[in-house]
């Protein structure tokens, strides 16, 4: 009991010093003092309750999610097809009423197609992703099923929170929220944001990038009264193109897009003007390569969410995977357009229902009301605690200042964000760890009625309260983690001081009192404790 040697000494108060200068920058921020530039600054990251910021509701249309898988298998039909050996020769390509049908130019062909189309139907294979059905003997149908359209909508929702997260980190902020709701809705709060107009600019944006071939053969009437020629498309020039208001026609398969990507970065030209430079992996680059090489003197389209960038000649074939986007950027749009590409294209178009920014006089507000039912709670706490027991509620009472400390120096270090829950998260820290001192001081009376010596006692309350102690922790840590699980935003805000509070309230009331009182009785000698 009384055997704590000086390493051990050096180590408990190394430990608790470390975490409790992590805090001091973050108290320096509440306090609105500056702290000293070259010195570390770690601090606590508040939450949209605290700091302010902006709130998104983001919405998908599955809808949109069926078209492009229909767009998708056509285009994989026709390659299948097409690479059969021998060739099979399809016509009569139809993809209106939500479902894909072709001819057979030959009859015979249709048991070796059907053999082709199985890997396509059956998909990932957990799931049959499309229905085949064969009518007039040479028509084949695709029909999707609701259990693939069900895992397309929550594949592609997954992936968009991937990407919608990238795209707000590239940005420089901390600690963002960004959680599903519903099948088809995102949430976006990015704290401390308060113009949303850049996130917005952003997320709007799906950077969906293409590079088709142009029709050449397209009539230029019927182009400017929106009819497309067979095979084709037609997609607008952006509005501040110098063709703003003009259509091209374009290829519509055969093209490459941006799924292959692997860099994008705001460049300038020869012409020291904005452009968006970027990079395939080496897939990509071999089919870039291969659709430039083929296509000297020919154009093609730059195409970005369904708006024609450019349309510039290839003069000469692209290889080696790089190449630059022009389209009278700015830097700013350059540099966004950028970061869409290296983030990757959204899956599916997010619409903005919902927009809300939350001033940081309502989160100054919280805290200041925090930190005082904090201070009332702790002064309350502590008068009862030296009241009742004397040099060991001083003990307890140090140790509960240090925890705090420690507390804010572990959420500094970690980065983490405290929202307005996890200030309650504190408060209940502040009881949790006192209660910890009272199982321990109740204990060692019992010992000492019991008519054991003050060491005896001591020790065995420690060692005995120790055992309720840390059952108690252990389960209020499960909870803590089902929490951050299982929980959103604020839920999570409260998890976290919980769990960090559980250890630095064991370390501070059980490990450094212990301490404290072993060294007073190795050096006082007492002969009765005041409890």
């Amino acid at each position: 009991m009384l055997d704590f040697p000086t390493w051990k000494k050096l180590w408990l108060w190394g430990l608790a010093l470390i975490a409790v200068l992590a805090a001091l920058p973050s108290l320096a921020n509440l306090a609105n003092r500056a702290w000293p530039e070259p010195l570390p600054s770690p601090t606590v990251n508040l939450g949209l309750d605290l700091a302010g910021g902006s709130h998104l509701l983001l919405e998908a249309d599955p809808a949109e999610v069926a078209t492009q898988r229909l767009q998708n298998l056509e285009e994989t039909v026709r390659t299948t097809m097409r690479r059969a050996e021998p060739r099979i020769r399809i016509g009569d390509v139809s993809a209106q009423g939500g479902r894909l049908s072709f001819l057979l130019d030959d009859m015979s062909d249709v048991d070796r197609a059907r053999e082709l189309l199985l890997p396509i139907l059956n998909g990932s294979g957990l799931t049959r992703d499309w229905n085949l059905e064969v009518v007039d003997q040479n028509r084949f149908v695709l029909t999707p099923t609701s259990e693939g359209i069900d895992a397309a909508v929550e594949q592609a929702m997954e992936s968009a929170v991937e990407v919608v997260r990238k795209r707000i980190d590239e940005l420089g902020t901390r600690e963002p929220t960004i959680i599903r709701q519903g099948d088809n809705r995102i949430v976006v709060q990015v704290p401390g944001l308060q113009d949303p107009e850049e996130l917005k600019a952003l997320l709007g944006e799906t950077a969906q990038l293409e590079f088709k071939l142009v029709d050449e053969n397209a009539n230029a009437a019927d182009v400017a009264a929106g009819v497309a020629p067979p095979g084709s498309q037609i997609f607008p020039y952006v509005e501040d193109s110098p063709f703003a208001g003009q259509s091209v026609a374009v290829r519509r398969l055969g093209g490459i897009r941006g799924d292959n990507l692997v860099g994008a970065q705001q460049t300038f030209d020869q012409d020291n003007q904005p452009v968006v430079t970027i990079q395939f992996d080496q897939q990509g680059a071999a089919r870039f390569g291969t659709l430039t090489s083929e296509n000297v003197n020919k154009p093609f389209a730059i195409i970005l969410d369904g708006e024609v960038l450019s349309a510039p000649n290839i003069n000469e074939p692209i290889l080696g995977g790089s190449a630059q986007i022009s389209g009278n950027f700015t830097v700013e749009s350059a540099n966004r357009l950028a970061i869409s590409l290296r983030s990757g294209a959204l899956p599916v178009d997010l619409a903005i229902i919902e927009e809300r920014t939350v001033g940081p006089d309502l989160g100054a507000d919280s805290i200041r009301k925090g930190m005082i039912a904090m201070l009332i709670g702790s002064v309350a706490v502590i008068v009862l605690m030296i009241a009742t027991y004397g040099r060991f509620g001083i003990y307890a009472t140090v140790a509960l200042v240090i925890n705090v400390l420690m507390l804010l120096g572990i959420m500094a270090a970690l980065n983490t964000t405290l929202t307005l829950p996890g200030i309650a998260g504190f408060v209940l820290t502040i009881g949790a760890a006192v209660d910890a001192n009272v199982l321990i001081n109740e204990r060692i009376r019992e010992e000492r009625k019991r008519g054991r010596r003050i060491v005896a006692a001591v020790e065995n309350g420690y060692k005995e309260a120790s055992r309720a102690i840390y059952d108690a922790n252990v389960t209020n840590f499960i909870a803590g983690v089902l929490l951050f699980l299982f929980g959103s935003g604020p839920i999570r805000g409260f998890a976290v001081v919980l769990v960090i509070g559980l250890f630095t309230s064991v370390f501070t009331a059980v490990t450094l009192t212990r301490m404290w009182v072993a060294g007073w009785m190795r050096k006082a000698r007492p002969t009765e404790l005041n409890l």
